[in-house]
């Protein structure tokens, strides 16, 4: 089971020692927690609009309102609560490392073995595709029309094959997208990945 990217009580202090840097609204926090995981994690609205209004209920935080946005900024009580537990706070600095690392290391875990998996396909339908082609070549004009029809096949397995492999991924990145773990090196992992291996199937044809 993947453990909690906070452990109990954490994620309200980490909530001050941003706030502690400049007044935020709810969204600008979820985004500033994002960018200190660098993507791999992004909190849901449920996650932090509540632990904000315990913040303030503790007086920790006062909030106001500019235009449609409420605004939270840290108090004097909250500032002295981050002086208080500022050792605490470097231990928490150092888990989200840990963390960034392996949720990255999830995510690219994740999409190369879909890769393994879509090239191992691939790699299959082609020799059966080159296999047929050497058995065409020994046929009559007769057969010809029988090795469309197995050409057609062989396009049918390629694609079952690309569906497989898109299904399954697509599984993957929806539930890293879920749990806000999807980030730009994942995307450009698949990117890369992709071009490479069309590339190969391309010089078997």
């Amino acid at each position: 089971m993947t453990p909690p990217v906070f452990a109990h009580g954490h994620l309200r202090l980490y909530l001050l020692s941003l706030l502690a840097d400049a007044p935020m609204h709810g969204y600008e926090v979820i985004q500033a927690l994002e960018e200190r995981f660098g993507g791999t994690y992004v909190p849901s609205a449920g996650t932090i609009y509540p632990r904000l209004a315990k913040l303030e209920e503790d007086g920790l935080v006062t909030k106001s309102t500019d235009g449609r946005k409420t605004v939270y900024e840290i108090t004097d009580a909250g500032r002295a609560e981050l002086a208080a537990r500022a050792s605490e706070l470097d231990g928490i600095e150092d888990g989200v490392t840990d963390s960034v690392r392996r949720l990255a290391d999830e995510v690219r875990s994740s999409v190369n073995s879909a890769m393994k998996t879509l090239r191992a396909d691939l790699a299959s339908a082609a020799r059966e595709a080159r296999n047929e082609a050497k058995d065409a070549g020994r046929t009559t004009r007769a057969n010809v029309k029988t090795e469309h029809v197995d050409s057609r096949g062989q396009l049918m397995n390629a694609e079952a094959a690309l569906n497989d492999f898109r299904l399954q991924l697509r599984t993957e990145l929806r539930k890293k997208v879920a749990r806000g773990q999807l980030n730009e090196e994942t995307v450009r992992v698949l990117t890369v990945g992709l071009d490479e291996l069309r590339d190969r199937v391309k010089a078997t044809l």
